[in-house]
């Protein structure tokens, strides 16, 4: 007769059989209550966290980033909390907090020397400060809405803002002066800038619209608006290095290219399939990439206005950025995923892990080293970039 013992052995073993147990091998019950048992559904699997610096002083979701143009070190975060940091990259006790804003931040803006730094946000305010000393310089006032975002000219400090009332403001920022006041839109102003020669503004509302204005006299010079424009409100804007296209992108899912001269649409470019979040142009190629909530980063050859690559994200691709003049480009994601993509291949060269909510807004460094995101999930995260410069 064999020996059942052995027999369990010998299955243990190999991992092959069963193994039976007799109530005479039971020496307590246990009552479990099946609340207490693990869901399989609840577990959190922890992925890795590529970023080499986590700024947690905020204690709310995170709306924007940006870095500034002239310190390589030097960021600023705003979001929900209404409140604005301004922090170093690898020096986790140095921040300064800037105070004043009563509801969120929306929106950063460094000046193109990187002295001062503009805040907008949802309570109507713009908020101007010294990045040196971290003062606050002046407050501008007029929007009756939120402020949607603020840009710097170019070459000077003059400062623009598009409120949520439908209006665009220019303030001097060093005096903090009211200049010029841009009226005409018909619902949100979406996004705007000044082209990158200075001497014209562009807007982009809710109402479907784009508006090109002369900041000198306020006039509204072109409405690009209506068949074949866009059937939605527009969502982003981008401005060609020469300063003679516009190319927006709207919550109905295409893109079109405007010259801003004649306020004539040159260019449609219809892939995506739901709206577009942002449009980044390469710095160095004629090219452009778009994001969309369709899932889809897309990158464009301008001179042919044909896709050259599509690439595709687990979620919404909520914000994009060019890494300098390199051919690598950045996106944030809904899933909470940084992805870098080759735009010569169209392949994603590296995914980077660490936020668990939705990224909002990128910035590059000055040296070009790091990524800074900020996500939902109320942290900022720097990445190292060096390689792709």
């Amino acid at each position: 007769m064999s020996n059942p013992a052995h027999g369990v052995r010998e299955e243990e073993d190999d991992d092959q059989g069963e193994v039976y147990i007799d109530e005479a091998d039971i020496i307590n019950e246990v009552d479990v209550d099946e609340e207490d048992l693990p869901d399989v559904d609840d577990e959190v699997v922890d992925e890795a966290d590529d970023s080499m610096h986590i700024f947690t002083g905020h204690t709310g979701e995170l709306y924007t980033v940006v870095c500034s143009p002239t310190d390589p070190v030097l960021v600023a975060t705003g979001g929900g909390d209404d409140r604005v940091f301004l922090w170093k990259i690898g020096q986790g006790d140095w921040a300064s907090e800037l105070q004043g804003h009563k509801e969120s931040v929306s929106t950063l803006a460094f000046s193109t020397d990187g002295q001062l730094l503009a805040s907008g946000s949802l309570d109507g305010i713009v908020q101007i400060w010294d990045t040196t000393s971290a003062n606050l310089k002046s407050t501008l006032e007029g929007p009756g809405g939120g402020i949607e975002w603020v840009r710097w000219h170019p070459r000077g400090h003059l400062v623009l803002a598009g409120s949520e009332d439908s209006t665009v403001w220019m303030w001097n920022g060093d005096k903090g002066s009211y200049l010029q006041l841009f009226s005409g839109h018909g619902g949100s102003v979406t996004c705007g800038d000044f082209t990158p020669d200075g001497k014209i503004i562009c807007t982009g509302s809710n109402d479907a619209s784009l508006r090109i204005w002369n900041p000198k006299s306020g006039e509204n010079i072109h409405v690009v608006q209506g068949h074949p424009y866009h059937s939605a409100g527009l969502t982003c804007l981008a401005i060609s290095s020469d300063s003679t296209l516009a190319v927006t992108g709207s919550e109905d899912g295409s893109i079109h290219i405007v010259n801003i001269t004649t306020g004539k649409v040159v260019n449609s470019l219809l892939s995506h399939s739901d709206s577009v979040e942002c449009i980044g142009l390469a710095p160095s190629l004629p090219w452009a990439a778009t994001g969309g909530m369709d899932n889809k980063l897309i990158i464009w050859d301008l001179q042919h206005s044909l896709p050259r690559s599509t690439c595709d994200h687990e979620d919404g691709v909520t914000c994009l950025t060019w890494l300098g003049v390199s051919r690598y480009l950045a996106t944030g994601c809904a899933d909470g995923k940084v992805r870098l993509w080759d735009s010569l291949s169209g392949d994603c060269v590296r995914t980077f892990n660490g936020h668990s909510e939705p990224i909002q807004s990128l910035s590059v460094s000055a040296n070009k080293d790091f990524l800074v995101s900020v996500s939902t999930d109320g942290t900022a995260r720097v990445f190292e970039i060096a390689e792709y410069k």
